[in-house]
C-alpha cells in the first residue's frame, strides 16, 4: 500500500460541488445587489440596537444553549423554548441534521431544484442524493414519495423552495409526512416563510409538534440579519438531544444572540418588511410575466424570472449588470439556464429592473 505525500480527504468529499454564492458585483462596483435575497429595509433598528451594546461584553463566552433567542422565539412563535436549537445560520443546522442522521449507504431525498446546500451536505455524511423531478418548478409529493427506497434517512423539502419561490399547501405537506415512513425524517426548510402569504401554507409546526419524524428550520438571514448568521430549529424531544450531542458548545455568538431576540420582538418591523415584499414582488411580478419572460409564482422575497433560452437569460443578466443591478443566475447551480433570480429589493431598484427587462422585451 502506497501512503501519500499528503493528507488526503475522506473518499467523495473532492466529488462534491461547492456552494456557488450570488454574486455581489465588479470590485468597486455601485451596481445594487439583487442576488442574495438580502432585505431591502436593513435589520430592525432594536436589533441594531441590541447588537452594538453587546459590544460591551466582547469578552465573555455566549450563553451556550442561546437562551435569551430560544425565549423569545417561544414567546412569540408559541413554542416551547425546550424544543428550539439554534445554529450559526440554518445552514449549521442542516449539517447538524445531516451529520447525525445520514451516513455511508444512506439516501436522502429533494425535489429537482431544492436548495443547493442538500447535495453537498448529504454527500459530506458519506450518503447519496437522489433527485425527485417537479412539477412546472414546483415539488411534487407524488414524485418525491416514489423516490424514496429502503435506503432514505431523511427528505429535504424547503418550503417556500430556493430558487424557485414554489410551495406545498399545509394539506400537500400533511400528505407528504403521511406516505414517509416514520424512521424517515422530513426536514421542513422554512427559510422564507415570513414572506408566505398564501393562506393555505403552513410552516409545519402542527406536524412537529404531532410527529416524532419531523423538524422545522429557520432563519433570520432573509429578515435583514444576514451579516449575524443566526438559524433555528424546533424538533421533538429525541433529535434535539442528539443534534446537542455533537452541536458547538457556542455556535451562536452573543452579538448574534441579543440581536435575533430583539428581531424576534419587533414585530412591527418584520410586518412592514413582509408588506413591502408583497407589494413589490406582485408588482414586478406584474411587470415582466407575458413580456417575452415567464415570472413563476413566488412566495419568497425573489422571484424566478424565465427567458426563451440560455442565451436570452445570458443577455438579460449583463444588461441588468450594465444597468446597476446584479441579479442571479440559476444556471450553474440549478442547471435552470435559462432562468434568473432576481431578489425583491427598494421600489427604486423594482422600476429599474423593470424598465431595464421590459425594454429587452419590446425590443425583441
Amino acid at each position: 500500500m502506497t501512503t501519500p505525500n499528503r493528507p488526503t480527504p475522506q473518499p467523495g468529499i473532492l466529488d462534491i460541488a461547492p456552494y456557488l454564492p450570488g454574486k455581489s458585483g465588479a470590485p468597486g462596483s455601485k451596481a445594487v445587489k439583487l442576488s442574495a435575497n438580502e432585505s431591502p429595509l436593513g435589520a430592525s433598528p432594536k436589533a441594531v440596537a441590541a447588537f452594538a451594546a453587546a459590544a460591551e461584553h466582547l469578552e465573555i463566552y455566549p450563553e451556550g444553549s442561546s437562551r435569551l433567542l430560544r425565549e423569545a422565539l417561544g414567546e412569540i412563535h408559541g413554542i416551547d423554548p425546550a424544543h428550539i436549537i439554534c445554529g450559526n445560520g440554518s445552514d449549521d443546522l442542516l449539517h447538524l441534521l445531516a451529520q447525525t442522521y445520514l451516513g455511508e449507504g444512506d439516501e436522502a431525498v429533494m425535489n429537482r431544484y431544492g436548495f443547493s446546500v442538500y447535495p453537498i451536505i448529504t454527500k459530506a455524511a458519506g450518503a447519496r442524493i437522489v433527485l425527485a423531478e417537479e412539477t412546472d418548478y414546483t415539488a411534487d409529493v407524488d414524485l418525491l414519495l416514489a423516490a424514496v427506497t429502503e435506503r432514505t434517512k431523511i427528505v429535504w423539502l424547503a418550503n417556500p423552495n430556493n430558487p424557485t419561490g414554489t410551495y406545498l399547501s399545509d394539506a400537500e405537506m400533511r400528505r407528504l409526512h403521511a406516505g414517509l415512513r416514520p424512521d424517515i425524517l422530513l426536514v421542513i426548510d422554512n427559510a422564507y416563510a415570513e414572506y408566505v402569504t398564501a393562506a393555505d401554507f403552513s410552516v409545519g409546526q402542527m406536524l412537529v409538534d404531532q410527529a416524532d419524524n419531523v423538524v422545522m428550520v429557520r432563519t433570520f438571514s432573509k429578515m435583514g440579519l444576514a451579516a449575524a448568521r443566526i438559524g433555528w430549529m424546533v424538533a421533538p424531544d429525541h433529535v434535539t438531544d442528539a443534534i446537542h450531542r455533537i452541536r458547538g458548545p457556542f455556535n451562536v455568538n452573543l452579538p448574534a444572540q441579543l440581536a435575533g431576540a430583539a428581531a424576534t420582538r419587533d414585530v412591527a418591523f418584520n410586518e412592514d418588511l413582509r408588506a413591502h415584499n408583497a407589494r413589490w414582488r406582485e408588482w414586478l411580478t406584474a411587470q415582466l410575466h407575458g413580456n417575452a419572460m415567464r415570472v413563476v409564482p413566488s412566495q419568497a422575497n425573489f422571484i424566478l424570472v424565465l427567458f426563451e433560452d440560455a442565451a436570452a437569460a445570458a443577455k438579460a443578466f449583463e444588461t441588468l449588470l450594465k444597468g446597476g443591478y446584479v441579479v442571479r443566475e440559476v444556471g450553474p447551480s440549478y442547471g435552470i439556464t435559462n432562468g434568473l433570480r432576481i431578489s425583491i429589493g427598494s421600489e427604486e431598484a423594482m422600476r429599474g429592473v423593470a424598465g431595464i427587462l421590459t425594454e429587452m422585451g419590446a425590443g425583441r
